[in-house]
């Protein structure tokens, strides 16, 4: 039940409605989902559809169930019902690690997850921990060096040494170590300065055009990430209140007034 504060919003969007968004060839979708914690119920009969190299953002309130959803589809969550399909295929039940090394699913963490005493080429390399073969790693390592000089220029320093919009871009390429085809990003922009964060879009905005990834990400800073995205879902309550384009959802003197201090 949508509380009263957001039924300005209107008729929360059916699935017929969500589907209309992504294009004929839909990457990931989820169907009726309901996932939790133990035994408490975030999410309630939710529907995603995004498509292959589309970007999906998830805004809305605290507590309104966004990071639940980047959790459940990597496997975080206790699921009760429904389902999560990648490319038709039912991945509900893999275990994170299943879907990481088998699908191509990279989930992002939202806090700092770097090792600070080890070097940035240590910490890259962590992303490749559960290849079977280990030279894949460096092979990989080295390529998102030779793309990211920022990185390449601090390769044998400890990752300490890193600034705030650095460590983000190297947890950002540590999941790209295995090749994942979708990015699950939560809160890319949480505690950076305005220049890092305008940085770390740029780079979510070039993996997505130049080599095709599907992102969805939560994001606290709501502009920032619909102006970034293709389509946004806003999320109140564990359901989607409303959806849109990116720009539509912008142009929402709703959704402004509520969510973008509009």
């Amino acid at each position: 039940m949508i509380s009263n504060q957001y039924e300005v919003l209107g008729k929360a969007p059916l699935a017929d409605d969500l589907k209309k968004l992504s294009s004929k060839d839909t990457h990931l979708t989820i169907k009726g989902l309901n996932a939790g914690y133990g035994k408490m119920e975030i999410l309630h009969n939710f529907d995603l559809f995004v498509s292959k190299g589309q970007s999906l953002c998830l805004i809305g309130p605290n507590g309104a169930g966004k990071s639940t959803i980047l959790h459940s589809i990597y496997g975080f969550t206790n699921i009760f019902s429904g389902k999560i399909e990648l490319n038709n295929r039912d991945i509900t039940n893999l275990t994170p690690a299943e879907k990481l090394k088998s699908v191509g699913i990279a989930y992002i963490l939202q806090d700092n997850s770097v090792f600070p005493d080890m070097t940035v080429e240590e910490n890259l390399l962590m992303g490749g921990y559960i290849k079977d073969q280990v030279h894949e790693s460096y092979k990989e390592a080295e390529r998102i060096f030779q793309k990211y000089e920022r990185l390449r220029n601090r390769r044998n320093q400890p990752a300490k040494v890193l600034s705030g919009g650095e460590r983000r871009l190297l947890e950002i390429s540590r999941a790209l170590v295995m090749k994942p085809s979708i990015l699950l990003v939560d809160e890319p922009s949480i505690g950076l300065e305005p220049r890092y964060i305008s940085m770390v879009f740029e780079i979510l905005r070039d993996l997505q055009k130049n080599e095709n990834k599907t992102i969805i990400l939560v994001e606290q800073n709501a502009k920032k990430g619909l102006e970034f995205a293709d389509i946004g879902y806003v999320l109140v309550s564990g359901q989607t209140a409303i959806a849109g384009s990116g720009e539509e959802l912008l142009n929402n003197p709703d959704v402004g007034r509520l969510f973008l201090g509009g």
